[in-house]
């Protein structure tokens, strides 16, 4: 199937979903194609756990207007890395540097999810020398990650993007078919490529992201403008 059309417009963007093909999770690719569909999504990473068989797959089989970005979720030596637009696996165990340096040779972009997540393989969660090391080499950080079900984590991942000067995005991190775009960035379009993308996330100022905690995703004005109120409400907490 040819890749759909990217989006010109705005673009609503879950850039971290897992799949069956993830030892943690039992979400059959379709189903997940047809959740991010029907709930407004126009671009969704399949990250599975050291593999992208489950994401090419989905890649074929995406109905017109979802784009789906292959990607993988990488245990590095240095915590978990999320690589975006590649076409080939990349080990685990490697240096967070060399699996960034493999991302982006294959024209992809790297990025660090749930950095301050104590309870996983998060780069910060031994403390913050690995994270700041890898900081100038990543594309962006999620800093806000649905997933994250205690403390601070997430407000702590949001001040270190804008501490660095880096895109933040939110993510779902979905493990199974409901939690798929429960999170997710609003982003200029078209994405319909790694650069694009890229060029998109750098258009990020601090206002553009976008988290929906309903059970439906709509497109449409009113949703989108309540929730960037929302974080606009709690700028303040976000500040260096």
């Amino acid at each position: 199937m040819d890749a759909p059309p990217a989006s010109a417009g705005r673009c609503f963007v879950d850039l971290h979903c897992h799949t069956n093909r993830s030892f943690d999770s039992l979400s059959d690719p379709l189903q997940v194609l047809h959740r991010a569909a029907t709930h407004g999504l126009t671009h969704l990473a399949i990250t599975d756990h050291e593999r992208v068989d489950g994401a090419l797959y989905a890649r074929e089989r995406a109905a017109e207007g979802l784009t789906v970005i292959v990607g993988e979720e990488i245990r590095s030596a240095d915590g978990d890395i999320i690589a975006l637009w590649i076409e080939q696996a990349i080990p685990s165990g490697l240096s967070g540097e060399e699996t960034i340096e493999r991302i982006h040779a294959q024209g992809g972009l790297a990025g660090i999810p749930h950095p301050f997540d104590r309870f996983r393989g998060s780069a910060a969660k031994d403390g913050p020398e690995r994270l700041e090391r890898l900081a100038p080499l990543v594309d962006y950080v999620e800093a806000y990650n649905a997933r994250v079900a205690f403390g601070d984590a997430n407000e702590r991942a949001a001040r270190f993007a804008l501490a660095h000067g880096l895109p933040g995005v939110a993510s779902s991190d979905a493990h199974t078919i409901i939690e798929v775009g429960i999170a997710y960035t609003v982003l200029p379009g078209p994405i319909g490529s790694a650069e694009e993308l890229r060029r998109a996330l750098r258009s990020i100022d601090g206002e553009a992201l976008i988290t929906q905690h309903a059970s439906r995703l709509v497109r449409g004005f009113m949703p989108v403008a309540k929730a960037v109120q929302r974080l606009r409400g709690n700028r303040r907490l976000l500040a260096p």
